[in-house]
């Protein structure tokens, strides 16, 4: 991992909760000393504590890794404000509703951050019937490919994983307008208004 628990975000988050040393201390069944040498950067918690201390924080083990908190500011339910995670090691697509913090294979993810397409990424959208076909004329290589098409709208998300040497099209129910993002392995995400 990049990062790992440091003495600011114990101390942060434990007065956050209106906790003592000694009484976080009595949680972990460590002394207050240890807590003091945690808060204080002259000694850091063991691994075999991570979960009991974020446990004993209110918080998850990532969020007590990163120093930072996740609190939830999605109140409205407009998925619009979704975001999307890739995993460059195991190629693992992750979605949340809102901020997060999300790992994968040991790795904090970024959300990624959309374009608009280039002509070597452009998306179609034609009606069929009551949906629409969405292809991309797109190389579909082990090497390089697109990986998924979302469709999202303030109240629905759909995403459609693709698989290299396959087509990259799929079939999608546009209700209502919304955003289109579609993934290159290589050059990334690209969005488009529907």
């Amino acid at each position: 991992m990049d990062h790992y628990v440091t003495g600011g975000a114990v101390k942060r988050l434990r007065e956050g909760l209106r906790m003592t040393q000694s009484q976080l201390a009595e949680k972990l069944n460590v002394s207050d000393k240890t807590i003091s040498k945690w808060e204080t950067c002259k000694g850091f918690p063991d691994i075999s504590l991570l979960e009991p201390l974020a446990k004993a924080l209110h918080v998850s083990v990532p969020e007590l890794i990163s120093g930072e908190q996740v609190i939830n500011q999605n109140r409205g339910a407009n998925l619009k404000r979704s975001s999307l995670y890739v995993c460059p090691v195991c190629g693992n697509v992750l979605w949340s509703s809102g901020n997060a913090l999300i790992s994968c294979c040991g790795i904090t993810l970024p959300s990624l951050e959309a374009e608009d397409a280039d002509s070597d990424h452009a998306l179609q959208v034609t009606p069929v019937d009551d949906e629409f076909f969405l292809t991309i004329t797109h190389e579909m290589s082990k090497q390089h490919y697109i990986s998924f098409i979302v469709f999202v709208s303030s109240g629905h998300f759909e995403l459609v994983k693709l698989y290299p040497e396959g087509n990259a099209e799929t079939r999608m129910s546009l209700r209502g307008g919304g955003l289109l993002y579609w993934y290159c392995n290589r050059h990334g995400l690209f969005c488009q208004k529907v």
